[in-house]
């Protein structure tokens, strides 16, 4: 059962040869069918319009003298112009998204890391970014007007005009770029190639039998490849209608999901917290929900806890997958019904061959943890500019994600944790992700996250940090955690606090909290 092969799905190679660039994908559908919904205004924008918004868009770029791989850093919230302005940049160069919630220095590197010839911001705010930019970066402005048409203002400044540009990219172009998290270093910058993306999206469509019927609703930042690809390419792909409001409201939320029939949301597993927390225990199902026909949740861990609770209370299968930036997003996923779903698995290799590798390089037999391990045309051929991270992370053709997992009987992958965030306590390997389930399972637990803290005798020793929902002392938790882990894996403390630091996108920051601690060991 170990590598997962993608040979029994015969569309891996179809979509690859059929859909090579994104501007392949966006002709798909037919014209007059919603392609985008605008939930504050009630906009509905047609595939024909977005198609044209695109290509005018595109030459807008072309005229401020973008080529082929020239960089369009943007720094736009959620909202059509954010989609049009990616898929624009991505025909006639590179989009590079940025986080619109970024500082002056994190913007100073990012533009200057991917080598930006462009900015382009909202016509108002995006002081940092346009500060940044300085006299070096010429910066557009874009708007979208009351009938829903994104306009993109010329620069006064730039490279000469181009003209007849060539909008039609390679396959092999690099239609986006982005950077990993950067937890164990400098971020590394990630050239996602036009197949790449193609192969990905319909990786997606294929697993959850994306149709024209279906409507997403696009909860995750379009500076992500969460939401670009999961959400909104592979929406379109499939000549669905997603729907993306500006920012995730967990007050308007179902009321949006009601209005516009949503049959499918993705979302990382603290959106979905938030959901459950304003469901509460016992009540209804939301009105709304009766649309939905699966939930997914990517791009951290999800408990079984919350997997039960969450089908408890919505009513609606949760699949839990498993991507990342290196592979263009999805990577496995637990299956529809009638197929299996095992919590605490990221389900089933689609489109991907999945592996398990020890130290040495040899792939392992199912049932053994080692390193996660992937190959398929949705991943990366290297970093950019890192010989010694391509040197490091491609071994015999496969690309090593970093996370430890064990591949079951049946296919299916469980990950254990990140390689470099296991504990290391007296030659004894933990889990911190092993710990975070039993805390979950505690009912006065909303959040929790274990990490390792120095220790003059063992190395490393266990520590958590929890967030409650009703009171429980720290005795209590621990001796919870006794109950249920072998000694050595239990906490020897745990923090309460009021939240726990996360990224944009929804992941905890394992080495934010050990390092906020590791000074307060008792």
């Amino acid at each position: 059962m170990n590598p997962i092969s993608p040979e029994s799905n015969p569309k891996f190679s179809k979509a690859h040869r059929e859909r090579s660039s994104l501007l392949e994908l966006l002709e798909s559908a037919p014209g007059e069918k919603v392609a985008v919904i605008l939930p504050e205004t009630g906009t509905r924008i047609t595939y024909d319009s977005l198609r044209a918004q695109v290509m005018t868009v595109a030459n807008t770029f072309a005229k401020a003298g973008i080529y082929r791989g020239d960089r369009i850093a943007l720094a736009l919230p959620n909202g059509l112009p954010a989609i049009v302005c990616f898929l624009a940049a991505s025909f006639v160069g590179t989009a590079a998204p940025l986080n619109p919630g970024y500082r002056y220095e994190e913007f100073c590197f990012y533009l200057e890391d991917t080598s930006a010839r462009v900015l382009v911001v909202p016509p108002e705010g995006g002081d940092e970014a346009r500060r940044a930019a300085g006299e070096r970066i010429p910066v557009l402005t874009v708007e979208i007007d009351s009938d829903g048409l994104v306009r993109v203002s010329t620069p006064e400044r730039g490279r000469p005009t181009r003209h007849n540009p060539e909008l039609e990219p390679y396959p092999e172009d690099i239609a986006l770029v982005l950077h990993t998290s950067g937890s164990t270093g400098r971020p590394k910058r990630v050239p996602l190639r036009h197949f790449n993306l193609t192969v990905s999206a319909q990786n997606i469509v294929d697993t959850y039998k994306l149709n024209p019927d279906d409507v997403s609703l696009c909860v995750m930042p379009l500076f992500h490849v969460h939401g670009l690809v999961a959400s909104v390419l592979s929406t379109l792909l499939s000549g669905g209608t997603v729907v993306v409001p500006t920012r995730f409201n967990p007050l308007s939320f179902w009321r949006i999901v009601r209005d516009y029939k949503v049959t499918w949301y993705s979302a990382v597993p603290t959106i979905h917290q938030l959901l459950l927390a304003r469901t509460g225990k016992g009540s209804e199902k939301p009105t709304g929900a009766e649309s939905l026909r699966f939930i997914r949740s990517c791009s951290a861990p999800l408990s079984p806890e919350m997997m039960q609770r969450m089908e408890e209370s919505f009513e609606v299968p949760v699949l839990e997958a498993y991507g990342m930036t290196e592979a263009a997003h999805q990577m496995a996923s637990n299956p529809l019904p009638p197929g299996i779903r095992k919590p605490g698995t990221v389900g089933l290799g689609i489109g991907v061959q999945i592996g398990i590798m020890d130290s040495t390089g040899q792939l392992l037999p199912s049932g053994q943890p080692g390193e996660v391990v992937i190959q398929g045309a949705n991943v990366i051929q290297g970093y950019e500019n890192n010989p010694e991270a391509n040197i490091s992370s491609f071994v015999n053709g496969w690309f090593r994600t970093g996370d430890q997992g064990v591949i079951d009987g049946d296919g299916y992958l469980q990950l254990i944790g990140r390689i470099k965030e296991l504990i290391n306590r007296g030659g004894e390997k933990i889990s911190p992700r092993e710990i975070d389930e039993v805390l979950l399972t505690h009912p006065a637990v909303t959040e929790a996250v274990c990490f390792g803290v120095p220790h003059p005798t063992w190395g490393e020793e266990v520590a958590a940090a929890v967030v409650l929902q009703q009171p429980v002392s720290e005795s209590d938790l621990l001796r919870y955690c006794r109950d249920r882990l072998a000694d050595f894996k239990c906490p020897k403390k745990i923090y309460i606090v009021d939240s726990i630091p996360r990224t944009a996108t929804g992941k905890i920051q394992r080495r934010a909290v050990a390092e906020a601690f590791s000074g307060n060991q008792r």
